[in-house]
């Protein structure tokens, strides 16, 4: 599989270049600054990345401006001309919807694109996301970094950056990526977008984005937090997030171990996002879990500390919702998203889970808890996530319970009847999105 290279003009005159690999549903992957087409495809591990996004579908690579294929005496390197830039290849290409892929900093674009464009965006992948660069930037770092690379100090800054991307190798790529940066653009060009990653701030336009999306990242990762992309996740309404082993920054690093899911996520249809093939109707118990306090928890431990808290929270949940036969939709850093073809094992595993934190917190530094809803239903399904009214309500109703409480809607209580269970009437809630009122019941676990 070879690429066909092709050129088009963004709104301003700079000419923008882009690879097109494969057949099928087209998928634009927006490139991440110092990780232009070229510099992928020459690099050990690289081709194997794109070809295996290109197997199912019309894979469009385009690098960004001043970079590349592209242009690379630019002086606006904005995200209005980012966004003008992407905007001049899907014309193009005449894409009337497609999916986007891109990494790190330049998720900037398909957020704003996606959240501008929600009729054209079927599906986003987001490769370590986060909604400000300054939570974990600091001026100082930056500095530090665009004088060495402005200065005498080019060479060192690219091997810099390359053991900070793959400290852990293989030592081939780490090798091939300096020189390989020096070839595909400028140290100014390089400077000046490390600058900008900086000031990004997409904070006000990730939750307006309505696309499903996959966000992954790497737990180890040295170039953006993981508690950066489990918040950036928790506030996309429609995300799965997946955090892949290993310290390795870039995704054609161990590439299987992302193409899979990706691959399982994208399928090779890319229908409206808004028009999910419902798989059989069936009856399911969704049920959520949230960490009551966790953004104060998370500010008082630290990232390293709170991180680990957090790792006991997902042991738990997860050994209990395997041993209830519930299967996992995602997780949003401070809770999971579950399913249930039983509803007597999914408050059972609600029980348990409440029992498992109460006996953790009897002898911990820092108390555990959950607050927990369930609803039952025929939600949508569509690339392992699930959707609708009987998700919503479920959501609705964890974030309406308190510290150690199980509430569940009146047809959780009433398909339980006489299996067991007590529960407590708490009268009539109205969910926000819902019209007609719902009877919420407490479910007594203790003793």
């Amino acid at each position: 599989m070879e690429p066909q290279y092709r050129f088009c003009k963004s709104a301003d005159g700079t000419e923008i270049g882009y690879a097109i690999l494969g057949e099928g549903p087209p998928l634009v992957f927006v490139t991440p600054f110092a990780g232009e087409f070229e510099l992928i495809w020459a690099i050990p591990g690289g081709r194997d990345w794109i070809t295996g996004l290109a197997r199912a579908r019309t894979l469009i690579h385009f690098d960004r401006r001043g970079a590349g294929l592209s242009q690379r005496d630019v002086t606006d390197i904005s995200l209005e001309a980012d966004l003008a830039d992407l905007e001049a290849v899907v014309r193009a290409e005449a894409l009337d919807r497609f999916d986007l892929l891109t990494g790190y900093e330049s998720c900037a674009i398909a957020v704003a694109y996606a959240a501008a464009q929600p009729d054209r965006v079927g599906r986003l992948v987001l490769w370590g996301p986060y909604a400000r660069g300054a939570d974990f930037r600091t001026a100082a770092s930056v500095k530090a970094l665009t004088d060495l690379v402005r200065g005498p100090g080019w060479a060192i800054a690219r091997r810099v950056v390359a053991d900070t991307l793959m400290p852990s190798g293989p030592a081939e790529v780490v090798r091939a990526f300096a020189p390989l940066v020096k070839a595909t653009c400028s140290p100014e060009v390089f400077a000046t977008y490390v600058e900008r990653e900086a000031t990004l701030d997409i904070s006000d336009l990730v939750s307006k984005v309505q696309a499903p999306c996959l966000v992954l990242h790497r737990k180890d990762s040295r170039v953006v937090p993981t508690s950066a992309v489990r918040s950036f996740a928790a506030r996309l309404p429609n995300a799965r997030l997946l955090l892949l082993s290993g310290d390795a920054s870039v995704p054609y690093v161990d590439s299987q171990q992302a193409l899979k899911p990706i691959d399982e996520f994208l399928g090779t249809s890319a229908e409206p996002a808004s028009e999910p093939a419902e798989r059989g109707g069936a009856v399911a118990t969704v049920l959520f879990t949230d960490i009551v306090g966790h953004t104060e928890m998370m500010s008082r431990l630290g990232d390293e500390k709170g991180r680990d808290v957090l790792r006991e929270h997902e042991r738990i949940t997860r050994d209990l919702l395997a041993a209830n036969g519930g299967k996992e939709v995602k997780t949003m850093g401070d809770g999971f998203m579950a399913s249930f073809t039983s509803v007597t094992k999914a408050v059972a595993c609600a029980i348990a889970l409440q029992k498992a934190f109460a006996e953790r917190n009897e002898g911990a530094d820092e108390p555990l808890h959950i607050r927990i809803g369930l609803n039952a239903g025929e939600p949508i399904e569509e690339d392992g996530d699930l959707f609708g009214a009987t998700v919503i309500l479920a959501s609705r109703l964890a974030a309406k319970a308190a510290g150690g409480e199980i509430l569940v809607s009146d047809v959780v209580r009433g398909l339980c009847s006489g299996k067991g269970f007590l529960f407590s009437d708490r009268g009539e809630f109205v969910a926000k999105g819902f019209e007609e009122p719902v009877r919420v019941f407490d479910v007594s676990w203790r003793g």
